[in-house]
């Protein structure tokens, strides 16, 4: 719980509630997902996998929603509908993340989720 509301908080500081745990579904969704590691740490520090790991931002304290969205998140709340990728298109450098939009699923706060 502690470490899922750290990379919410470091992804999705700012987003909307129904944002931060769109965020942590995808964590979830990623673990139960036989393409990524089957744990949370696995799946969080797989090599520049998420910008918060590798800017640091992953190590600020999470606020309260981010502790309430992350428990939301494992306990199955999924906004998303299963998706596994995210990124935000007005700050996004990765021409992969921009390909993999054609896989769009939805569309969260300033988020794209696809699958």
């Amino acid at each position: 719980m502690h470490l899922l509301a750290h990379v919410i908080h470091g992804e999705a500081r700012g987003e909307s509630y129904k944002g931060k745990v769109s965020v942590g579904a995808v964590m979830i969704n990623r673990i139960e997902s036989p393409l990524f590691p089957n744990t949370l740490t696995e799946v969080v520090y797989q090599k520049n996998a998420f910008t918060c790991v590798i800017d640091g931002q992953i190590n600020l304290p999470p606020d309260e929603e981010s502790y309430r969205a992350a428990f939301d998140a494992i306990l199955g709340n999924d906004p998303t509908g299963g998706c596994l990728f995210y990124y935000n298109p007005k700050i996004a450098t990765s021409r992969w993340m921009k390909e993999r939009s054609a896989v769009y699923a939805v569309s969260i706060g300033n988020h794209v989720f696809s699958k």
